[in-house]
């Protein structure tokens, strides 16, 4: 059985598309934009500020479902500038979870996002059972 789900108050989507997908236990999270709820298509300056604002859009998917980044198994991260940013978005990826805990994780350079924007990342989750 599979259940689709959009969160209130989530981000907006640039698609259509659910939030998130859930089957057989595992979620799996939509590619999240930088941007804000309140302010759609407004992107903060720089990787950093960019990889943050995915990052609290990622967690609202996961609160919204009871879950947390403690439940990620699986990351996928699109980088439109792979060579420049790749280092400073590392370091604010790390900073999202304890050491020895670090989710599977592919990471891409891509040529263009939606809003132009310098990263997306997608998640899948494990609900505990």
């Amino acid at each position: 059985m599979m259940a689709f789900h959009m969160i209130a108050g989530g981000p907006r989507p640039v698609a259509p598309f659910s939030h998130a997908v859930e089957a057989e236990g595992f979620v799996f999270v939509t590619g999240q934009m930088p941007d804000t709820p309140e302010a759609p298509g407004v992107l903060p300056e720089g990787i950093e500020a960019q990889t943050r604002a995915v990052m609290a859009n990622l967690r609202t998917v996961l609160n919204g479902l009871e879950l947390d980044l403690e439940h990620v198994v699986m990351a996928r991260i699109y980088l439109t500038r792979f060579k420049q940013d790749y280092a400073a978005m590392n370091a604010v990826w790390s900073s999202f979870f304890p050491a020895g805990r670090l989710p599977a994780r592919t990471c891409v350079g891509v040529t263009g996002l939606a809003y132009d924007a310098l990263i997306e990342i997608d998640l899948v989750a494990s609900r505990p059972g």
